[in-house]
């Protein structure tokens, strides 16, 4: 043996003949669907098989716009890609970019071919979308009267508001006349004025659901006056109408509930705010009530009669008080008086005279408290305590009383 290959090299060696083969690259591929499988990251894997063999098929999230109806086992389909190797496993695989339902392919050409007109008009433009109302009182349903989707949006309507009242024009959702039917239903709802309209069916291949892709429906749903929410089949069909519609609610069910306000959560809601409001309420009230006896009280304090009770009071406490001072005045007063009259009764003439002393004058009235103011033979006037007498000078002699005394 001249060359050992890895397991590694021989894939890629087989990997890259595969992308050189041109066939491979670009190939359509017919066969019924096993072993589907829908992943959580958004990639489809599955089988196609004829009754001679099989081949391995994935189609990746990134693809998954190239699918216009949800896959199942047991379709027939036509599935475009490429042919290619897994290199890490040797195994090779279809890549799908495109799949459709065998003898649907012509009408999902249409489809599109529509779906690019209409956008083009500018009918897909979200400037032309009109708001629902978060209320409503009547909701018009334009569907089989017999259909699962009439009961699904009845049960989920009554349950969110029993209060909303539903009309529901009986159409032909598919086959011979369904679309003038769907139109002539928008017409008579839009006619009797409901707030809402729902447009839509169940679930079904693309040639159950393709009235709802006919040029006059979307035109009835453009130019309707009444928003309009569209539920066709399941969350992976998608229609025309969808694209024209207000708004596209995956389901019926889903419709019912984008339509109709839940009353219950509304009410709980309200009770909610009521309970807050009240809550703020009371405590506005307490605050305020805290307010008015504040205002009370400085009124009361504040107010002329309880000034003039005030001010009375003031005048009935200085007039104590200057009673109180007037009197230690006059006491006060009152004892000084005595001590000066004491004082003066020490100073008195009247009492030195008592006392054996006696008071001279001489001719002219004049007091004597000098030899040098008389002399010998002068008449002098001498009073006592019970008189005056007229004495003569006789005789002068001076003396040093302080002198003496000592």
């Amino acid at each position: 043996m001249s060359s050992i290959y890895s397991v590694s090299q021989v894939n890629a060696y087989i990997k890259n003949m595969y992308t050189q083969d041109y066939l491979l690259r670009n190939i359509c591929v017919g066969g019924e669907v096993s072993n589907c499988k829908y992943h959580t990251s958004g990639h489809i894997y599955f089988s196609l098989k004829d009754e001679s063999g099989a081949i391995a098929c994935v189609m990746f999230a990134r693809q998954r716009k190239g699918l216009a109806f949800s896959m199942k086992d047991g379709d027939k389909v036509a599935v475009e890609g490429s042919v290619d190797v897994y290199q890490r496993d040797g195994r090779y695989q279809l890549y799908a970019r495109k799949i459709t339902l065998e003898g649907a392919g012509l009408l999902y050409e249409r489809f599109l071919a529509l779906k690019d007109q209409l956008e083009e008009m500018g009918m897909f433009a979200p400037e032309y979308k009109q708001p629902i109302p978060k209320f409503v009182h009547t909701l018009g349903v334009v569907t089989a009267p017999t259909g699962a989707a009439i009961q699904d949006i009845r049960n989920i309507a009554s349950r969110r508001n029993p209060y909303v009242q539903i009309i529901l024009y009986p159409a032909l959702v598919q086959g011979e006349g369904a679309k003038e039917s769907i139109v002539r239903g928008i017409h008579a709802l839009e006619s009797l004025g409901v707030d809402v309209m729902i447009v839509g069916r169940g679930g079904g291949s693309i040639e159950d659901l393709w009235a709802f892709n006919e040029e006059e429906v979307a035109r009835a749903a453009f130019h309707c006056s009444i928003p309009i929410i569209s539920a066709v089949g399941h969350e992976t069909d998608v229609t025309i109408i969808d694209y024209v519609a207000d708004l596209r609610a995956p389901t019926p069910s889903a419709a019912a509930e984008l339509a109709v306000y839940d009353y219950r959560a509304f009410q709980e809601t309200l009770l909610g705010y009521r309970q807050m409001f009240q809550e703020k309420m009371d405590s506005r009230l307490r605050l305020m009530e805290e307010r008015l006896r504040q205002y009370q009280m400085r009124l009361g304090y504040l107010s002329p009669q309880s000034q003039i009770r005030e001010k009375r009071q003031y005048l009935v406490e200085t007039q104590e008080r200057l009673r109180a001072y007037m009197k230690r005045q006059t006491e006060q007063a009152r004892n000084n008086l005595d001590l000066y009259v004491e004082r003066l009764k020490g100073l008195s003439p009247l009492d030195k005279l008592k006392q054996g002393f006696s008071y001279g004058m001489d001719r002219q009235g004049k007091t004597l408290v000098s030899i040098s103011q008389v002399q010998p033979g002068d008449s002098i006037t001498l009073q006592v305590s019970d008189g005056t007498m007229k004495a003569q000078v006789t005789e002068t002699r001076s003396v040093d009383w302080t002198q003496k005394s000592e």
